[in-house]
């Protein structure tokens, strides 16, 4: 945190890149991939409502795809409603500013039985040998001042929103943590089972003063990691997943 508070008056550190969760796509599935990964992209607020997706021949690049996959799954997201695309000067694809009521994998009611009888259990799990192994070898990592400040400007901002906004910043801060430990595999990983727990969560409400709570969970976990102490890192992550947990089981179970 020292560092983050000394640097208060530089300019702000980029949080996560837009391209985090843009990576190359399998040519078996290239289109199925490409829409997968520009929702997961919007979805956990890598890039928000009205910002624009980099240019056509940037994104195809970064996707390994060809730009007509790439138009098609666009196309596809438009029509879904993801986003639009403008025309002029100051045009290209953007996405929408009110972003569609996303499906979830089930019903995704509190009363739901495919949810209590398996499908909560296994992503709790997953979640938790992911997110907590992720927090301990954060701790571990040589840290550069960059991702010290990019780690508590991101605290910061999950701290600060409010409604709809917290569960983006939530998915933010997460995914962050995973990509400071420098192992690009456990960036994916964690995306997955990020939007598996926010489909679950999406069933139940918010609920102020576990958004409290929340916050001082976070604050104790990118502590732990900017002081490189792997077990108290690892134990607040766990901590902070048992909360979540035991709302989604009082909903659901």
């Amino acid at each position: 945190m020292g560092d983050a508070q000394e640097n208060e008056q530089a300019e702000p550190a980029e949080v996560l890149s837009a391209g985090l969760l843009l990576t190359p796509a399998r040519p078996a599935n290239a289109f199925e991939e490409t829409v997968q990964r520009l929702l997961q992209s919007i979805r956990l607020g890598l890039i928000g409502p009205g910002e624009r997706l980099p240019a056509e021949r940037e994104l195809a690049s970064m996707l390994e795809v060809s730009r007509d996959t790439l138009r098609e799954a666009i196309a596809s997201l438009a029509d879904a409603g993801w986003v639009v695309a403008r025309r002029g000067r100051y045009g290209g694809t953007f996405v929408s500013d009110e972003l569609p009521v996303a499906l979830p994998a089930s019903p995704g009611t509190a009363d739901d039985p495919f949810v209590t009888s398996g499908r909560l259990e296994d992503t709790l799990a997953l979640r938790s040998v992911i997110e907590v192994g992720a927090a301990h070898r954060a701790a571990e990592s040589e840290l550069s001042a960059n991702d010290r400040e990019r780690l508590w400007q991101a605290y910061e901002e999950c701290s600060a929103a409010v409604g709809e906004q917290y569960r983006m910043a939530d998915s933010r801060l997460h995914l962050l943590i995973a990509e400071v430990l420098g192992a690009p595999s456990v960036i994916p990983l964690v995306a997955d089972v990020r939007m598996r727990v926010n489909e679950l969560l999406d069933g139940i409400p918010l609920l102020a003063p576990n958004i409290a709570h929340s916050n001082e969970q976070h604050r104790a976990i990118v502590g732990a990691i900017l002081r490189g102490s792997p077990d108290d890192a690892a134990s607040a992550m766990a901590e902070h997943l048992e909360g979540t947990e035991a709302l989604l089981r009082g909903f659901y179970a």
